[in-house]
């Protein structure tokens, strides 16, 4: 499997053989459609660009319609790339499924996370704040952030209250614990970063150089 776009659909948790309790989340991975390949020669890299959920085709801007009819691909409402090695076979119509997972592989998902809105620095950081009683009037406030007559400026880089969540997280290494190809479900081990029927893509897990 080089990769696959799929939609989390929640939380839950398995027995497995020896006993014991599981969470894991489930993901509805694919099928996805290769809709376009990519080569060194035309494009300057190699890779595979799938799909993922038809649509009906009046739901799509001209770009992407263009697109798709230029490649014979039927109207999908979200594409993805993954690059490839030279010399791979994939082709254009080609399906990508769970099938070429493996009950204990290890895979990679990225998705975004959360939008939190605007919010302090206790909540988006972790800060302590300031004590709640006797008559204190700091709260939640950062306290000092700058210097005083030298460098006379903040730090680029300093944890300040802003837009928390709403960014893309990639949760490493999870294991595979169920394969449902029937409903091309995945089972992978611990939570992935979004919401429930947020999109997600799949990844086999990238090994460290020396294991």
């Amino acid at each position: 499997m080089i990769g696959l776009i799929g939609r989390k659909l929640g939380m839950t948790q398995v027995f497995t053989e020896d006993g014991a309790l599981v969470p894991v989340t489930v993901i509805e991975a694919g099928p996805c459609p290769v809709v376009q390949v990519k080569t060194k020669e035309q494009d300057g890299y190699e890779s595979i660009q799938v799909g993922f959920e038809e649509v009906k085709e009046r739901r799509l801007n001209n770009p992407r319609r263009g697109h798709l009819r230029k490649h014979g691909a039927q109207p999908m409402r979200f594409l993805r790339e993954f690059r490839v090695e030279p010399g791979h076979e994939y082709k254009s119509g080609d399906v990508l499924t769970i099938a070429g997972l493996e009950v204990g592989s290890h895979i990679d998902v990225i998705a975004k996370s959360k939008g939190r809105g605007f919010q302090g620095v206790v909540k988006r950081h972790g800060f302590h704040g300031g004590p709640g009683s006797h008559g204190s009037k700091t709260g939640d406030l950062p306290g000092s952030v700058g210097q005083s007559a030298w460098p006379n400026r903040v730090f680029k880089g300093k944890r300040l209250p802003g837009h928390m969540g709403d960014k893309q997280v990639t949760a490493l290494n999870l294991r595979v614990v169920k394969i449902d190809t029937d409903r091309n479900l995945v089972l992978v081990r611990g939570a992935v970063p979004g919401p429930t029927n947020g999109l997600v893509t799949i990844r086999p897990a990238i090994k460290k150089k020396g294991k």
